[in-house]
């Protein structure tokens, strides 16, 4: 999801839609699109406060206690943050279905792995070589796993994951391949996009139902939703607010993924468990989610033309990638250490990630995934 792919210019010319559907204007959408980038920041913050402050693990080492003692007030929420994963499979249903549309298949494959992995193979590396520091409290993995999870095919091979957040690569990877084989290679109409999701929703409630791990791994039930959702409300912003099937899809998305999310994240109240989500709480954040990419779809931000939203945008996917780990090193020196209070580590340290984040975009992903995308794809 990059921000060139968000701007009207990087999209190629849409083939003439059904005789009821008309495809809109689009020659404002740079603004719109604007709003997605800072959307999808705020997901990821989501995901940091849940890693931060919203779980046990790993982090309750770092901060030397629960973080439920360190923010007594705001652990409770922070742990609705995890829901910002389902946001970011929406959006990325949004962007994916923009940026195949048009495309030939290996361009489609050259945008996605060039998207993809530069960012992932320097967080790789750079969590490991801080891990393997002798200081720090955390143990690198055996070379071997290391290896493995440069391919970002770890979790199918059953190798150890040097980043937690990587089994949504995993899930996203699976969305492309479905998507480019159903949709991209025979070329994307509107049709053949809603027959993909209505064909996929049947599809994965019948995995759901089957219990055979196979289809459970090709169809993913449980993502598939957010992913479809997010398609559907591409299709409004491509076709306008009018179009009753794309409605249709989002809202078929929305029931069926506000379930799957009560039935993963919620449990009854325990005293053994770190936190209490509330079905309404977990229900709201999954509606908020489709209302507020339906309101980037439909036009609803243009007023957010801000410059550094593109900025917030770039920065997005580095720092999901290595906010978590590295977040336990720093948390661990900046409240353990040096003694700062845990509102002031949490700041810090999100800032700090953030800061890396751009280093990575800047000296990583802006020379690095050109060069990869025209070695897959050399054609203009």
């Amino acid at each position: 999801m990059t921000a060139t792919e968000l701007t009207p210019g990087a999209r190629a010319a849409a083939p003439a839609p059904a005789p009821s559907i008309r495809a809109r204007s689009r020659e404002s959408g740079s603004s719109r699109l604007r709003a997605l980038d800072g959307l999808r920041l705020l997901a990821a913050l989501m995901v940091a406060a849940y890693h931060y402050g919203g779980r046990g693990g790993e982090i309750a080492g770092a901060w030397g206690g629960s973080p439920a003692h360190q923010f007594p007030t705001a652990a409770p929420y922070f742990a609705y943050g995890c829901l910002g994963v389902q946001i970011f499979f929406i959006i990325s249903g949004f962007v994916i279905c923009l940026s195949g549309w048009g495309r030939t298949l290996r361009a489609f494959i050259a945008s996605r792995i060039s998207r993809l992995y530069p960012a992932y193979w320097a967080a790789i590396l750079l969590v490991t070589a801080v891990f393997a520091l002798p200081w720090v409290a955390y143990k690198a993995l055996p070379p071997s796993d290391v290896l493995t999870n440069l391919t970002m095919l770890q979790q199918p091979l059953g190798a150890h994951r040097v980043l937690g957040v990587c089994w949504t690569l995993w899930a996203e990877m699976r969305f492309y391949a479905l998507f480019a084989l159903c949709v991209v290679l025979p070329g994307a109409t509107r049709s053949r996009v809603v027959l993909f999701c209505a064909g996929w929703t049947l599809a994965a409630a019948v995995a759901q139902a089957a219990h055979q791990p196979l289809l459970d791994t090709v169809l993913m039930p449980s993502y598939a939703p957010f992913f479809i959702g997010g398609i559907g409300l591409y299709l409004l912003h491509r076709y306008g607010w009018r179009d009753p099937i794309a409605w249709s899809i989002v809202l078929v998305s929305w029931l069926i993924g506000q379930h799957f999310a009560v039935a993963g994240l919620w449990h009854a109240p325990s005293v053994h468990a770190f936190s209490y989500r509330s079905t309404a709480g977990i229900i709201a954040v999954v509606t908020l989610g489709f209302v507020l990419v339906a309101a980037v779809a439909l036009g609803g931000f243009r007023w957010a033309n801000w410059r550094w939203l593109t900025v917030a945008g770039a920065l997005t996917y580095p720092f999901y990638l290595v906010h978590e780990h590295l977040g336990w090193v720093v948390v661990r020196a900046l409240h353990r250490t040096l003694g700062l209070p845990s509102y002031a580590t949490l700041i810090l340290t999100v800032g700090l990630m953030l800061v890396l984040a751009w280093v990575l975009h800047r000296w990583v992903e802006r020379p690095l995934t050109p060069l990869l995308k025209r070695g897959i794809d050399p054609r203009p």
